[in-house]
Order: structure tokens, then sequence, then C-alpha cells
């Protein structure tokens, strides 16, 4: 049917009403509101009080400035809590966002992320839409891990420059960026900076054993900027800060831009998607009794969050790990805690901008020291390396290129590593096997010659597990190796797994076998399996169509009369099917 017939044949209304009923809001995403609306908005506070600090931070950070990250976390968070299809998490501007935008700063400058965003923002919306949410449960575990501490590390690395509040060396790569940051610090005017940073560590760190309730990142913000602000210490101050949520406005870009920029667009929508779902992932696993994330309406909602930050100056959002769980922790039962902390984001614009101007450059650097050093889970880090060498090899190749490289090519990297690792423990578990030829109570006891001829003319093979294209040229080989052996008996039941290629490769072993005179019987094709074997021809092979059987006894009984006649081939012309074949 061509392609015009198929889209009349489609039913557009009823395919735009699923879709509708899938991602967008509906009146169960707030049902039990009524009975949680205090622990949503106690958590809802508490969340704004951890993100305000880390919104600053990952804003100045990525080079767009701290109102940059202010606006990111109200205007995305805010549509991701309506939209998204997890109850509990929280979106916003994120270190691993961070990582990837720093390159495209310096390569196509500040102007060029609000295009980025609202591109990639498209294509995360598609990618919810087309069904690609559920992929993310095929990511390995050892991939996730590299992943999460390579962003720790290149996040404490981006920070050395606020940290020594020292001028940023040129360059894309954190690690490259830090080494000549080093080079040229004057380390006696670094001295207040690292003394705020290690202020900030030390109240972060300690504060918590004493009291867990209270916010010790917006502690430790506090008591640097009054220790600035009393002592008169020289060191950058974030700056003037708007007073309101900036006007939307559709950012402008020549075609050529545009096109230039897709690439970036790519990249961060990989990462929105990726993260955000890993993000909704850990908060299922926190909250036992609150419905699982729907994950193509989270790629939905996350899509739009990063289109109306584009649209308000804002850059790229992604689901929060840290501030899901704190979110979490803090009790969290509906999705309104999230669009609280937006809202008391945006009042904090509102009411504290010239406040928030104060604060230490070298203090939000202290915090996400902090931040990263917690993403860097050695004891999981070890028990991958000692789980075997597959895990430890993805674990640490995914772990340097996100140093190295960037975040989506070392998933890609790790991802593409597990897989080859994963296909060649299946190949090994996968075996062709020559048996013994049973029995038959129809042979005449006694004739031991006849017997003996039989087994010699023979060969009964199993092939365990799976078949497939990292087998082929392996079965290929040994089955090449078959002499004085008239009929070939291939048993199939218990093949778990088989591609084109491996059905190909089969049809090859069939055509070799007989073009050297060797019938060959097929037995116990799985239903599951007879499509792909009838596409690719094996059956076609056959010398005949009754060569295909699903009984044993039938099968050997059928090859021992191939050798009784003394031929083979074919079965006479004229003759009739055989019994059960």
């Amino acid at each position: 049917m061509s392609v015009p017939g198929l889209l009349e044949r489609v039913d557009w209304r009823a395919t735009a009403s699923l879709l509708a009923r899938r991602t967008l809001p509906r009146r169960a995403d707030y049902a039990g509101l009524r009975g949680s609306w205090r622990a949503d908005a106690v958590a809802g506070l508490t969340v704004a009080i951890v993100a305000l600090p880390l919104a600053l931070g990952f804003g100045v950070t990525s080079g767009l400035g701290a109102t940059a990250g202010l606006v990111t976390a109200v205007v995305a968070g805010a549509v991701a809590a309506i939209f998204g299809g997890s109850q509990l998490q929280v979106s916003g501007p994120t270190g691993a966002m961070t990582v990837v935008l720093i390159p495209i700063v310096a390569r196509y400058g500040p102007e060029s992320v609000a295009v980025v965003s609202i591109m990639a923002g498209g294509l995360v919306i598609l990618g919810g839409l087309v069904g690609l949410g559920r992929l993310v449960a095929y990511i390995p575990w050892p991939v996730v891990e590299g992943f999460t501490l390579g962003i720790g590390v290149v996040i404490a690395l981006q920070q050395v420059p606020l940290a020594l509040d020292t001028p940023k060396a040129g360059g894309e790569n954190a690690a490259l960026v830090a080494l000549r940051t080093l080079g040229h610090v004057d380390w006696l005017a670094a001295l207040p900076a690292l003394g705020i940073v290690a202020l900030v560590i030390a109240i972060m760190t300690l504060l918590p054993r004493v009291n867990r309730a209270l916010p010790a990142s917006l502690v430790a913000v506090v008591a640097a900027t009054l220790l600035v602000e009393l002592t008169g210490l020289g060191v950058d101050r974030i700056g003037a800060l708007p007073s309101s949520l900036p006007a939307p406005s559709v950012p402008m870009a020549s075609v050529e831009t545009t096109s230039a920029l897709f690439s970036a667009a790519l990249a961060v929508a990989a990462l929105a998607a990726l993260e955000s779902l890993l993000s909704a992932r850990v908060a299922d696993g926190m909250a036992d009794d609150i419905p699982r994330t729907q994950p193509n309406r989270e790629l939905v909602g996350q899509g739009l969050a990063n289109v109306a930050s584009g649209l308000f100056g804002g850059m790229p959002a992604t689901g929060a790990i840290a501030r899901t769980a704190v979110n979490v922790r803090a009790g969290a039962r509906t999705r309104m805690s999230a669009l609280l902390h937006a809202a008391v984001l945006a009042a904090i614009v509102y009411a504290a901008a010239p406040w928030v101007a104060r604060i230490p450059l070298s203090a939000l650097a202290g915090v996400l020291l902090v931040t990263a050093a917690r993403m860097i889970d050695l004891p999981t880090a070890r028990s991958i390396c000692r789980s075997g060498r597959s895990g430890a090899l993805v674990f640490l190749l995914t772990l340097g290129a996100t140093v190295v490289f960037d975040l989506v090519m070392a998933v890609e990297i790790g991802i593409a590593v597990a897989a080859v690792l994963a296909l060649r423990a299946v190949a090994r578990a996968s075996g062709l096997h020559r048996e013994e030829i049973p029995a038959s109570d129809v042979e005449a006891v006694g004739v031991a010659d006849e017997h003996a001829l039989l087994n010699e003319h023979i060969a009964l093979y199993r092939i365990d597990g799976a078949l497939f294209f990292a087998d082929v040229r392996r079965f290929l080989d040994e089955l090449a190796q078959v002499a004085d052996v008239r009929v070939v008996v291939l048993r199939l039941s218990s093949i778990n797994v088989l591609d084109t290629s491996g059905a190909n490769a089969l049809a090859e072993v069939v055509a070799d076998l007989q073009r050297r005179g060797i019938v060959v019987l097929l037995k116990g094709l799985r239903p599951e399996h007879r499509r792909v074997v009838e596409s690719v021809g094996v059956l076609a092979e056959l010398q005949h169509h009754h060569h295909l059987f699903t009984d044993l006894d039938d099968a050997i009984e059928h090859a021992r009369s191939h050798v009784r006649r003394g031929q083979g081939d074919r079965l006479p012309t004229g003759a009739g099917p055989h019994p059960r074949a």
C-alpha cells in the first residue's frame, strides 16, 4: 500500500486522543492533595532553599550568569512539574548540563543557548511522542555509575577558577581549563577566596552532624556572605540581578546558525532525556507508594520545560537527582511540591534580588565542590570494579570518556562496549554439540554392523543458546569439518535467540552440506523463529519440504532410511511424505 493510502487509513482523531491521554496533565495528578498539602508545602520550601545556591552556581559555571540559572529553576521547574510524568521529580539547571553547555557557550556564544534550549526541547518532546522513554531501562548500571562519577569530577574541575577568584583560562575541556588556570593563578590574591571555599565546605560537612533539619548549603552561603560584608574582603560577587522574570521572546537566529547548532541541540536533548529519566527512576525507588513515572510523558514535560526556559532566556534543564531526592525525603506526596519550589524561587527573585547579588562567587564554588564530592560514590565504584572485568571496563571507559570528551559520547561509548561484551558473553554460552544417535526400537537387535554403520554416517547436532551474527562464522567452521556423513540432523529447539544473520548462517550451512551430498534434516524449529527462517530462505534450501520435523525419533528414523537405502541426497521420485514429518 502506498504512503498516502496508509495515511488515509490512520484514525488521526483517535491517535491524537491517545497521545493527549498519555502526555497531558489530568486531575488524577493531584489525587490526595487535600490530605498531603502540608507535607507538599514543607517539601517545596525545603527544596527551594537547597535549589537556590545550586541554581545560582550552575548559571555562573555555565558562563550564562546567575540570572539564567534562577530563570531556569523557576520557569523550567514549574513547567516540568505540571506536564512531566513523575509525581516527585524536581527540574532545573544541573551540573551535568553545565558540562555540555560550556563548550557550546565557548564555541557559539551565550546568545546561542536559548536557541539550543528550544531546539533540544522540541527533540525531547518528539522522543516522548514516539515512545522513546522506556529505552532508559536498557542502560547498564556500570554506564550510569561511570557517567555519574564522571559528572562529579567535571563539576569539581569547573569550580577551580571560581574557587581561586581567578579569570578562567580558555578552552572547552574542564580538565585542561583547570590546569591552565592553575598555571597563572596569583596564590596570594586567591587566599581570601580559598578561605571562603574552606568555610563553606566546613559548614556543609559539619552542620548535618549537628542538625540535619537545617539547610546546610543555604546556611553556608549566608555565613560566607556575612563574613565578606563584615570584613570587606575583595572577592568577586554574583552582581546585579533583575527584580523580576524577563518577558518571553523568541530568540532570532539565521538559518546557517540554526543548522550549526543542531548537533549541539541533539547532545543537549539526549542529556536532558537521559538525566531526567534516571532521576525519575531514583524517585520511584525512594517512594514505594507513589504512582510510577510515565517515561514518555516525562519526556514531553521536560521538552516543554526546555522550550519555555529558552523563551524566557534561561538555559536547558533536566530532572535534578539531588533536588528530587531532597523532595522525596522531605515528605512530598504530589507534584505540587515541585511547583511550590518554583514559586518560592520566583518570590526570591522579586523580593531578595539585591541581597542575592552580594553572594561571593567563591561561596557558590564551595557549594558545588561539596555537591560534586557527594556524586563521587567510591564504595559503588569499588563494587563495580570487583564484580568482574566486563563491568569494570564499561565503568572506567564511561568515566574516562565523561572527563575527556563529553557526557553524550561517554554514554554512547559505555553502551556500545557493554553491548559488545554482552554479545560476547551470550556467544560463549551458546554452542554446537554433537550427540549420540538414540537407539531405535524398530532396529533389528543384534545387528551390530548395521548399528555401527548408521552411527558412522548420521550426525546429530544440537544448537544451544543463541544463533546470531556473533556466532555465524564459528558455527560454519565447526560444521564444515563434518566428514564421512550422509545425513546431518540439526536440533533447533534449544535456540533462544535467532536473528537474521543467524538464520542466514543456517541457510548457508544447509546449502553447503547439501552441495557435498549430505542430507540435512531440521528438528524442533520454534514457532517464534519460523518467520525469520522462512524469510531468509532456510526451508527453501532443504532438499525436500518434509525434511523439517517436530519429533526427534521421526527425524532419526528418516535419517536411517536414507542410510539404509544407500543414498544421501533425495527421497525416491514419487515417494510420499514421511509419517509425522
